[in-house]
């Protein structure tokens, strides 16, 4: 249908991962070569290019937040012969290609103009595409919002409470109904889904960082800003392939993201500006 339609940076980022594998393949076509490919994203970014990473046998890999962890990491991989051919952070930071290792707005809006040239001959717009690449690797749906604190005490004591939730020690065992299957906390460096408890992402422990996976997909994290008095929410609903019904899982997305906000943050009790 016609209208305008404003991309988020995890939608932008899926289009371009698509794209920069595919341009990437065109040129190798040789399967091996595909191993010493590498994407990245930070780890509140969507997991869209984990998904087309199982799927076509390329790496991926998430850092903390900020491309300066992105550049270093593109640093360590060049120096074994790796490739990082795209990485992203979901406040729309692009990097395609990794001759500089930054976020590049400019070199972004080419690529993105030559893949809409593309697309076009194909008699497919990018929403269209868009849908193509969640139909074949899964749906990924998004929701990112904040709250404001001014009060530093008020968030040390919400993030104590988490990590407390079921006793001392105990992260939350449900969110909005929902079995919660992984915990990473990189504040202490925690992390449930390695046989050693530890996170392979750097500790921050000056900061508040807290990842939930539920069991129905979602992966959902609470932290707080570096520059603002804010406490940030992602959460993202990482749709299997064939599980096509937006509606439920965007209703799904929702209940996941009122429980991080009213049994989590709990923004009457903590005085919170929504």
């Amino acid at each position: 249908r016609c209208g305008w339609k404003v991309f988020t940076g995890n939608e932008l980022a899926a289009l371009l991962g698509w794209w920069m594998l595919f341009n990437w393949k065109e040129n190798h076509p040789d399967p091996a070569d595909t191993q010493r490919v590498y994407m990245l994203a930070t780890s509140v970014s969507s997991k869209i290019l984990r998904a087309l990473a199982r799927a076509e046998g390329f790496h991926f890999e998430e850092t903390l937040p900020g491309f300066k962890w992105i550049g270093n990491r593109i640093h360590d991989l060049s120096k074994t012969g790796n490739q990082v051919i795209f990485a992203f952070e979901e406040s729309i930071g692009f990097l395609c290609g990794s001759m500089v290792p930054e976020k590049d707005g400019v070199s972004a809006a080419v690529v993105v103009a030559e893949m809409a040239a593309y697309l076009q001959n194909q008699n497919l717009s990018l929403n269209q595409q868009l849908h193509n690449i969640y139909t074949t690797y899964g749906y990924h749906l998004s929701k990112t919002s904040y709250v404001t604190c001014n009060d530093p005490p008020t968030i040390q004591r919400i993030f104590s409470r988490i990590r407390n939730f079921e006793g001392d020690g105990l992260y939350p065992k449900v969110c909005g109904g929902l079995c919660v299957i992984h915990v990473r906390d990189v504040t202490t460096g925690y992390d449930s889904s390695h046989a050693d408890l530890r996170s392979v992402l750097p500790v921050l422990r000056n900061s508040q960082m807290i990842t939930f996976t539920l069991q129905n997909g979602v992966v959902a994290t609470l932290r707080t800003s570096g520059t603002e008095p804010k406490i940030k929410y992602y959460a993202e609903f990482c749709a299997a392939p064939g599980q096509s019904d937006v509606r439920r899982l965007e209703e799904e997305l929702q209940g996941v993201t009122a429980a991080l906000l009213n049994e989590f943050l709990q923004p009457d009790k903590n005085h919170l500006i929504i």
